[in-house]
């Protein structure tokens, strides 16, 4: 593989420097600036969401490139750049802005699979589980980079604990087994014929059908939200944390 399509990209370390930059205002100013400090932790949790898309997508892609497809090495999806797994409007400020009204976290890139290529269904499956796996990763290295430093200035560990429980809403989210999230994909290459047929014909709408029942059905999402917070508490998130670095991020709801 060429060194110029595995390179990181610029793009990544940027977003990353940004990232790590909301967590210095979080962690440095809370005694002179309760203002800055809110600021670290929403920079700090929405440029980690950025980072947790390249991660996801990254998954998607090695996992592909090592089943066979070498075509996302010259896409550039293993530069982790961020602008080739992404339409600017659909796939980044769409995503963002949902996850700023509602608490979703959507998918919100796309990588290009030579399905063809890879070498059996269980790579084919592997694919569609390495994007979500990303997420659920990075969500528990989180938990415990939180529990293991409690020393931790607080707005910092509430902006990595809100951030934790975004990637564990990403996993349950995205493996739920509906067209065209990754948890179809897991199912699809054991599927029947029929099935496959059905789901071809329903992918287009209905990740915004889950999406209208998650935000505007209360029960449906009251209990999405009940599951995902169960899940994180099991994986030994601090729930106070959490919701402290939950309503710093939405902080307008507090004024």
């Amino acid at each position: 593989m060429p060194s110029l399509t595995r390179r990181i990209s610029p793009w990544f370390l940027l977003i990353l420097g940004v990232t790590l930059l909301g967590g210095v205002l979080a962690a440095a100013v809370p005694a002179q600036s309760q203002a800055l400090a809110t600021l670290g932790i929403f920079v700090m949790v929405l440029g980690g969401w950025v980072v947790s898309l390249c991660l996801h997508e990254y998954g998607h892609a090695i996992t592909a490139y090592r089943g066979g497809d070498t075509s996302v090495a010259a896409k550039g999806y293993l530069t982790l750049d961020v602008r080739r797994y992404t339409d600017p409007g659909l796939s980044l400020v769409l995503p963002l802005i949902i996850l700023l009204i509602g608490g979703l976290p959507l998918p919100g890139g796309a990588v290009w699979i030579n399905q063809w290529a890879l070498r059996s269904r269980a790579r084919r499956s592997a694919v569609s589980l390495a994007g979500p796996a990303a997420n659920l990763v990075l969500g528990i290295v989180l938990i415990i980079t939180v529990a293991a430093f409690p020393e931790m200035p607080i707005p910092v560990a509430a902006g990595l604990s809100a951030l934790a429980y975004f990637q564990i809403i990403a996993f349950v989210l995205n493996m739920l087994p509906v067209p065209g999230l990754d948890g179809w994909g897991v199912l699809e290459p054991y599927l029947s014929v029929p099935a496959l047929r059905l789901g071809e014909r329903v992918r287009p709408w209905a990740p915004f059908v889950l999406l209208a029942l998650l935000l505007f059905v209360p029960g449906v999402g009251a209990l999405f939200f009940a599951v995902t917070q169960l899940l994180f508490g099991a994986a030994g998130g601090n729930q106070q944390l959490f919701q402290l670095g939950y309503s710093e991020l939405f902080f307008w709801r507090n004024l």
